[in-house]
């Protein structure tokens, strides 16, 4: 499991417990669940995310509810809620890493953590909002080309996945 990867869990498990309990200290969750790992991951990473998506969580669900019109937000399952969330978040202020393989992250943490279709609905609310995003339109979605980047990335040592 790559350093990043690792690091995205961790942020899905810290503001998924937020989720469910606002009033926790984050930095105290994001450490205790850091310490469940007994693998490096990037600290730093871990609490711009945390915080920025604390920081943005308002805007983050107006984006949802724009992306997923049929879905209101209070209705989507509390984990795939929280993985929108972030892969909004990284699409918008994380900018290092390619869209693709956020889109991919995020449906990945779908597949692990969530229901039976959580990761098609993840997948299309997130391929929806890349479609529309101007900064992409030279770029198409494919997911042939998503996991060959991936690959490449991967076997580079890269740690954005």
């Amino acid at each position: 499991m790559s350093n990043r990867h690792l690091s995205r869990i961790i942020v899905l498990q810290t503001l998924y417990e937020w989720d469910f309990r606002p009033e926790a200290d984050l930095i105290e969750l994001a450490k205790l669940n850091v310490e469940n790992f007994h693998e490096p991951v990037d600290e730093a990473f871990i609490e711009r995310v945390v915080n920025g998506v604390i920081e943005h969580v308002s805007e983050l669900d107006t984006v949802i509810a724009r992306a997923a019109p049929e879905w209101p937000v209070e209705q989507i399952a509390s984990i795939d809620k929280t993985v929108l969330r972030i892969a909004i978040y990284e699409l918008a202020h994380e900018e290092e890493t390619p869209p693709r393989v956020v889109i991919n992250e995020a449906v990945e943490l779908a597949k692990a953590f969530g229901g039976d279709n959580s990761s098609k609905f993840i997948n299309g609310v997130l391929g929806t909002l890349y479609r529309e995003d101007p900064r992409y339109a030279d770029e198409s979605l494919s997911t042939d080309d998503s996991i060959e980047q991936l690959k490449e990335l991967n076997d580079q040592g890269s740690d954005l996945v």
